[in-house]
């Protein structure tokens, strides 16, 4: 019979060193194959999104509810499950808790763009938004980056100083900014993972900046103003992490910008040597993809020392 896993007990399965790993590998793996995810409304604005992925050996349907209005209700925005099969017998091996895996796979996905494409991976660090995504973020970073100082902005001041003393408990300076904008001139590493319902970063960046955008995943949601993606793909580059985001990314979209020549992080694992030594700053847009669920599921099942 297959376990049917919490919060913690699918956490413990993902140490966000071994995802990033295992998100690096899936990028080169020919033998993953992801469908086009189904993306139902529901009545009141929410969404259903049924999310299968499988390789030679796993195959996976995450099935989760995104649901807006939650927000400040005490339910959470994103619920569901990620179920795991083994392909070959058909056996249902795992149900892994899927806010749980959207957000540990989600920061690290964008801990492997930060190793991968971040002039100064050291930091300090911004993060704006100070949720479920703000607080992973600032683990996997922590955890996969040379990462000593970070900042935190949120429209929520008691968010802003609990995930503050989460990081000093993990041994980073930090400190809540109320400015998001000014303190974007003193760090070259930046996350937003906010609800996406306006503009939380409008400011020029600098040339070594790093900017990973999650927040928004749909055309018509938005957290980065137009004109700094704009300034970011005139002096630097945009990569996003799939190509699934070139009809998704609604800070790209809104801003004009034409997605279709755009690297993916896919890009970079098959060119990795065609891609270094680029100057400017550097904008990552994330829109989710059923393979970033299929790399946590693939670990999760493996053996354990």
């Amino acid at each position: 019979m297959s376990a049917l896993l919490d919060a913690p007990a699918t956490a413990r399965l993902l140490p966000y060193p071994a995802l990033v790993d295992e998100l690096a590998r899936l990028l080169t793996d020919p033998a993953v194959q992801v469908p086009a995810r189904l993306v139902q409304p529901l009545p009141g604005g929410g969404s259903l999104f049924v999310m299968p992925a499988l390789d030679g050996r796993t195959a996976i349907t995450k099935l989760i509810t995104f649901t807006p209005a939650n927000a400040g209700t005490g339910r959470p925005a994103i619920q569901g499950d990620v179920v795991v099969f083994d392909t070959a017998t058909g056996e249902r091996r795992l149900v892994l808790d899927g806010p749980t895996v959207t957000a540990r796979r989600t920061a690290a996905v964008s801990a492997l763009a930060a190793r991968w494409l971040a002039p100064r991976p050291d930091g300090p660090l911004l993060i704006v938004g100070a949720g479920a995504q703000g607080r992973s973020h600032l683990d996997a970073f922590a955890e996969c980056l040379p990462l000593r100082d970070v900042r935190i902005a949120s429209r929520s001041v008691a968010s802003a100083q609990a995930l503050c003393d989460h990081a000093r408990a993990l041994g980073l300076r930090a400190q809540v900014v109320t400015d998001p904008d000014a303190a974007l001139a003193e760090c070259p590493l930046a996350v937003t993972c906010t609800p996406a319902s306006g503009h939380v970063l409008s400011a020029p960046v600098r040339d070594d900046a790093f900017i990973a955008a999650v927040g928004a995943f749909t055309p018509t949601m938005v957290e980065l103003a137009p004109g700094l993606c704009r300034s970011v793909a005139e002096r630097g580059s945009i990569w996003l992490d799939t190509a699934d985001a070139r009809h998704e990314a609604g800070d790209l979209l809104q801003a004009g910008l034409d997605l279709g020549g755009f690297p993916t992080l896919a890009d970079y694992a098959r060119e990795r040597a065609s891609h270094r030594g680029r100057a400017g700053p550097v904008l990552f847009k994330s829109c989710g993809w059923a393979g970033w669920d299929l790399a946590a599921a693939r670990l999760a099942v493996s053996p354990k020392p």
